[in-house]
């Protein structure tokens, strides 16, 4: 299958996907999603962090011998990661590169390493799941360093730990999140990338109806103003769908007027459209300032039992 056919430009095709691996099971639903992925011609690598045991253990009486145990046994944790998914790719009939990122002697963060590999590789999309072991999604919870979550060049899929249905070829029903920014609409056409021919696509824009304490200016006058935004959004949504065979809509939806956000009514739109991949950009229109932090698409991500891309555009968009 060309790229063409899946509703994508050749040029804008995503090539090089990393994914990082460790123990967990979640981690092994991510590489499940990855080989049920249709993407002729996509370079895979697998890769595993082999973790400083000073940043994961209290270290104050352990001995030089007892330390490099634990590099060791960290070491062969992070192979052992890497070996099972090279087999669940190979039982797939896909192959693959692989290896591991030893940072247990020189430091640093499991994101930090992960974000380099990518750049370095020159990844055109990264690939965990979420809640693995050792902390490897507090990148998107902001707690580890800015200077790691504002280098991330590519985008990152992620699969939740709460994602329980059936994984077969993916994705079969993408939602796309707007907010009016351009980013936004960046976002939708990356997340193109990774449609089939026979994907069901859907855009919404999110009308915030929820009062809150901080809000001066009178709900109905944003409201109306949302509405006007969302319009010209999903029009411009519409305009890149007919640009692919792909069945396809867009919608309008409202938050509760109480009690409610921005990110949960995603999520909710998510799950009753049974969608098998979520898209959000990082560089939104409200108040999203730097890659991730604080953002509604790092909120998205915590909530979301749907496998969230978070989209940047591609490298020469």
């Amino acid at each position: 299958m060309s790229s063409t056919e899946r509703g994508a430009h050749a040029a804008d095709a995503i090539r090089r996907i990393l994914v990082a691996v460790d123990a967990s099971p979640e981690s092994a639903r991510a590489a499940d999603y990855v080989c049920h992925l249709t993407l002729p011609g996509a370079l895979i690598r697998i890769v595993s962090v082999a973790e400083n045991p000073r940043v994961l253990l209290p270290l104050g009486s352990m001995t030089d011998a007892e330390l490099q145990l634990a590099r060791d046994e960290l070491a062969r944790d992070a192979e052992q990661a890497v070996a099972r998914a090279r087999k669940m790719f190979a039982d797939a009939g896909i192959e693959v590169e692989s290896g591991v990122i030893d940072i247990s002697r020189q430091g640093g963060y499991t994101a930090n390493a992960l974000i380099d590999a990518a750049a370095e590789w020159k990844a055109d999309l990264l690939v965990l799941g979420a809640r693995q072991h050792h902390g490897m999604l507090r990148w998107v919870e902001g707690t580890v360093s800015e200077f790691a979550t504002t280098r991330a060049l590519c985008s990152i899929l992620i699969v939740p730990a709460g994602y329980e249905a059936d994984i077969g070829p993916s994705p079969q029903r993408i939602l796309f999140a707007l907010d009016g920014s351009t980013a936004s609409l960046d976002a939708l056409r990356a997340g193109l990338r990774l449609a089939l021919p026979e994907s069901r696509l859907r855009a919404i824009y999110v009308i915030d109806r929820a009062v809150r304490l901080t809000d001066f200016v009178p709900i109905h006058v944003l409201e109306e103003a949302f509405v006007e935004e969302g319009h010209v959004a999903l029009a411009r949504a519409a305009d890149a769908f007919a640009e692919v065979a792909n069945r396809a809509e867009t919608a309008l939806v409202k938050t509760e007027p109480v009690s409610d956000d921005v990110p949960h009514a995603i999520v909710r739109e998510a799950g009753r459209w049974h969608a098998d991949l979520l898209v959000v950009g990082t560089h939104g229109r409200r108040g999203v300032a730097r890659w991730l932090l604080g953002s509604v698409a790092a909120r998205t991500a915590r909530l979301a039992c749907t496998p969230v891309l978070l989209a940047r555009p591609a490298r020469d968009a």
